[in-house]
């Protein structure tokens, strides 16, 4: 935990995007898969909102036009999460309160997933996966947190980090159906999988996709990068940032990991890195999954998983940190 890392401000996102993407990224996406569009509210909000000039009057009518991204963001902005004093009744409102940067985010994510949730997988139960992705993200923003790392980024960036799975796994689903998850330990990450199987897994993929999109560069790193497990705090740009949050986020169980390697791994990072306590962090991870309010019940809680790992963790042998494992 001690390599020599530079400031967030000082990290130039759209070389770090270039660098991960090549020119034209869109080259990545594979042709004989079709990606939905995102919503045009969603598009003309992105491209407005980095324009300071445009007043939040007129981003506010953008979302009013989308009945569903008003509905949703009034359910966040009203929930037990942020414990307004008072009812916010008006997309102005809601704006106003979360202000310029966490709205794009939250726009973003509610758009992105509400693209590809109007397509089905046929591998996929969607709820499942929007549950687990909104646990890898409260995760992240915690991590984030530890670094000192813009928290916000982080938990859009590691709900977003898997984002392309349902439509990849159901155009190819042939090949996914090679991959088959298991209980036990897994021979091969699905990313591993992937590259095997097509020369790129769905992280680049789903950066290219959010590149094309236009979205912020800092998200697009995130989506790119988060695989690259715990090697990524040994990373000189990017170890104290949102995209290591992410990436360690990624090693949750999940849809395609039902065992506890990453778990494991993460367990093995707290002797080296003193601030980081997963036992404790996990209950803040289901805590908070509660209290946001979003009416989604948590099937597959952290803290019971991680207090049964460290007691097994106790009576066994210390093994070498492999930290190139996740999705």
């Amino acid at each position: 935990m001690g390599a020599q890392t530079v400031g967030a401000n000082e990290i130039d996102w759209a070389a770090l995007r270039e660098e991960a993407l090549g020119d034209p990224a869109s080259s990545l996406v594979p042709p004989n898969v079709k990606f939905p569009a995102l919503p045009h509210a969603v598009t003309l909000y992105v491209q407005k909102a980095r324009d300071q000039a445009v007043p939040l009057k007129e981003l506010a009518a953008i979302l009013e036009a989308d009945s569903g991204l008003t509905i949703q963001l009034l359910k966040y902005v009203n929930s037990s999460y942020l414990a307004v004093k008072r009812k916010v009744v008006s997309v102005l409102q809601a704006l106003s309160l979360l202000g310029s940067q966490k709205s794009l985010r939250f726009v973003i994510a509610t758009g992105m997933e509400a693209a590809i949730r109007a397509h089905d997988s046929k591998l996929i139960k969607q709820n499942e996966f929007w549950n687990t992705n909104l646990q890898k993200a409260i995760f992240a923003r915690e991590v984030a947190l530890l670094l000192n790392a813009d928290p916000e980024v982080a938990f859009v960036g590691a709900l977003l980090q898997d984002f392309v799975l349902p439509v990849l796994t159901n155009d190819l689903f042939e090949d996914y159906c090679q991959f088959v998850p298991s209980e036990e330990t897994t021979p091969r990450s699905l990313g591993e999988f992937e590259q095997a199987r097509f020369g790129l897994d769905h992280g680049l993929v789903g950066a290219c996709l959010a590149h094309a999109w236009n979205l912020p560069d800092e998200l697009v790193c995130c989506i790119c990068y988060h695989h690259s497990g715990l090697q990524i705090l040994t990373h000189p740009k990017l170890g104290r940032t949102p995209v290591a949050a992410a990436a360690l986020s990624a090693l949750l169980p999940d849809h395609f990991c039902r065992n506890n390697r990453g778990l494991e791994l993460l367990l093995k990072l707290e002797p080296k890195w003193l601030a980081f306590d997963l036992e404790r962090l996990a209950d803040s991870v289901d805590r908070q999954y509660v209290h946001m309010g979003l009416g989604l019940h948590n099937d597959f809680p952290l803290l019971p998983r991680c207090k049964s790992l460290a007691k097994e963790a106790s009576v066994s042998p210390v093994e070498p940190v492999d930290a190139a494992a996740g999705t």
